[in-house]
């Protein structure tokens, strides 16, 4: 990436509506890093507006938080459905999506099984998806560096077709 280059936002979380008549917003944190929503963080929404979070708190699946400048029930509600911003975290032990989009596929012992066209969001794990339609789940990725290959171990037969 070149210097004066910023690094691509990521979706962080999503302002699903207002919370009584403060100015508090009900926020789903769409990533495993809590802290983006620690006291002073910046988010970016779809539209380029910073939002700086005043206080946050968990609340059931979610977390309450207050945006400074963000003061009423009107300001809140116009925040409705928002999509919140935020550059990557700089974790070698994070993987991102937009990473793995595109990078090949292979196994320990080298064989290839073609690029990762996406991701598919599963309970129990994601899975990346191949060119040929195969699914693997994330967690049997076992190396990774930017712009290289994703290696997996997969249980014996997870590429076989026995149909």
């Amino acid at each position: 990436m070149a210097e004066h280059e910023l690094p691509p936002l990521l979706e962080v979380g999503r302002i699903t509506k207002p919370h009584g008549l403060a100015g508090d917003l009900l926020v789903v944190l769409m990533s495993t890093r809590a802290e983006r929503l620690d006291k002073g963080s910046e988010l970016t929404t779809e539209g380029g507006r910073q939002l700086t979070v005043a206080s946050s708190r968990p609340h059931q699946d979610r977390y309450i938080v207050r945006f400074a400048g963000v003061d009423g029930r009107n300001a809140a509600d116009e925040l409705r459905g928002t999509l919140l911003l935020a550059p990557p975290v700089d974790d070698p032990d994070d993987l991102y999506v937009h990473e793995l989009i595109g990078c090949e596929m292979v196994e320990r012992d080298g064989t290839s099984h073609g690029l990762i066209e996406s991701i598919q969001e599963n309970p129990a794990s994601d899975l990346l998806v191949t060119a040929d339609g195969a699914l693997v789940p994330a967690r049997f990725i076992v190396g990774f560096e930017s712009g290289g290959p994703v290696v997996v171990d997969v249980p014996e037969g997870l590429f076989s077709i026995d149909d």
